[in-house]
């Protein structure tokens, strides 16, 4: 197999972590967006909704509520924190709560469950003022969502507040939920896509186990000689879900291309107007995907809503594939049920990790998972709690704990000098690989992801248009018709939205 990959990416990026929460979005509403679109004029491969041109930035932190450290006082002050956190990575977050209301007599906090990202959410935005929590959880995509509802402490008026020192943080992590000169949010459970694949029919095809692609045109090179070879049916399987391979690979593929996904810097310096997606980067990449099962021994096994298609095409007794894109965050599960034979034949020793291909290789990766917010109106010492509890989830031990029991990426640097995690990472390297593929972003907007108000809504749009595509439909017409649907939420959106 040819290699064109750069020492630095080899050196930097060998291993990945975990997405969310394991709830889709594809049932997601916005009840927002309630405006009905005017018609929007569109040219062959590009939108022509106009930009908004950059706004005022927010900077002044006097103009946005609060944050008082030292109006907690000696308490206890309770808190209530709804989270969307389910199954093992709930009874983590559990644990962790658990020890830091034992650790002082200041602050407690009561966690409630909402049922998921989604219902988090939805409910967050139909609650009145008074009947909200003091924190909430809420994934990537929801940032200008959040933003929007006026409701929230910005954690930089905290971190100014109090001297915080975020230095150890990982950029890509906080800058993934900044916007117009503002620290919205800060970072908690933070995962990116990463490449499974099964070393055995590696090693029966005749390649190197330890060296898996990085490109699109290496991972069709693989593919071909799975089937030449007889050592598996399919290269990779490719999928299109909304949280997957039909949204959030979009996204991340044209992060790494160095292409923005809507303008204005990706929602950065100002909202975004439109999306940027039908331009001729993005039809190239799906043109290039839809070569992966053409002529790369590739196998599209549809929408997957569920998220276990292709990790279960790995699985196939009769056809399997041999590559998998998905989630850092399946890695713990996968390792477990392999390693307790559910498999014939496959050992948790034949799971291979690397980056997540591109066509250019490119290292980096774009955020997923979900940030912690704090609420405003609730009285400044349950804010002061509310940002006790946060710099405790965050401070390094914590986040080491955190990592190796969940499998999510730490948000900062010095965790990984702290064991569980250091040893973790050093006796499994697979599991290091979200983290320094994460490391290994860019700075710049392209790198930190889009920001839209109905972002949810337009992964749909976005995988319905990739679904079509991986099924034989041209990319630039099936590109620029879902364009034209996502410009139409976005000005919905927007003409929603709080006037600045």
């Amino acid at each position: 197999m040819n290699r064109r990959r750069a020492a630095p990416f080899l050196a930097g990026c060998l291993v990945l972590a975990a997405c969310g929460s394991g709830e889709s979005i594809l049932e997601a509403g916005n009840d927002r967006a309630t405006t009905t679109p005017a018609p929007i004029d569109t040219t062959p491969g590009q939108t022509t909704l106009p930009t908004i041109p950059p706004t005022t930035l927010p900077a002044v932190l006097a103009d946005l509520p609060s944050c008082t450290p030292d109006a907690l006082g000696d308490g206890p002050v309770t808190i209530t924190f709804w989270h969307g956190l389910s199954n093992e990575l709930g009874r983590a977050l559990e644990g962790l709560t658990q020890q830091f209301n034992d650790s002082q007599d200041r602050v407690r906090v009561n966690l409630e469950f909402q049922g998921g990202y989604e219902q988090t959410i939805d409910k967050y935005l139909q609650s009145s003022p008074e009947n909200r929590p003091d924190m909430v959880q809420t994934p990537e995509y929801a940032l200008q969502l959040m933003i929007d509802t006026e409701s929230t402490v910005p954690i930089e008026s905290c971190i100014q507040a109090s001297g915080y020192d975020t230095s150890d943080f990982i950029p890509a992590a906080l800058n993934a939920y900044a916007t117009e000169g503002v620290q919205w949010t800060i970072p908690y459970n933070v995962s990116n896509p990463v490449l499974f694949y099964n070393k055995k029919y590696f090693r029966d095809a005749g390649l190197d186990p330890e060296d898996p692609p990085i490109t699109l045109e290496e991972v069709s090179e693989v593919g071909r000689a799975m089937q030449a070879t007889g050592a598996a049916a399919y290269g990779l399987a490719i999928d299109t879900p909304p949280d997957g391979g039909g949204g959030w690979f979009l996204e991340q593929w044209l992060g790494k291309e160095g292409e923005l996904y809507s303008d204005n810097d990706n929602g950065r310096s100002a909202p975004s107007s439109r999306v940027l997606w039908d331009g001729p980067v993005a039809v190239d990449i799906l043109t290039e995907l839809y070569s992966v099962i053409t002529d790369g021994g590739g196998i599209y096994v549809g929408e997957n809503p569920s998220g276990q298609d292709t990790l279960l095409k790995l699985a196939d007794q009769t056809a399997p594939a041999s590559m998998a894109i998905s989630t850092s965050a399946a890695l713990g599960p996968v390792l477990s049920i392999v390693g307790a034979g559910t498999i014939p034949g496959v050992t948790a020793d034949d799971i291979g990790i690397g980056p997540m291909p591109s066509p250019s290789g490119n290292p980096g990766a774009t955020i997923g998972g979900a940030s912690l917010w704090i609420v405003a109106g609730k009285g400044d010492d349950r804010a002061a709690a509310a940002w006790e509890y946060i710099q405790f989830l965050l401070s390094p031990q914590a986040q080491s704990d955190w990592a190796a029991a969940t499998g999510y990426v730490p948000v900062r640097e010095d965790a990984l000098t702290l064991d569980p995690i250091k040893t973790l990472y050093e006796q499994d390297p697979r599991f290091r690989v979200a983290f320094d593929q994460l490391e290994a972003s860019p700075d710049g907007p392209a790198s930190s992801g889009p920001v839209l108000g109905p972002l949810r809504e337009v992964r749909v749009v976005a995988a319905k248009a990739m679904g079509e595509i991986m099924l034989g439909a041209d990319p630039q017409a099936s590109l620029t018709a879902a364009a034209t649907t996502a410009n139409q939420l976005v000005s919905a959106y927007n003409s929603s939205r709080p006037p600045d």
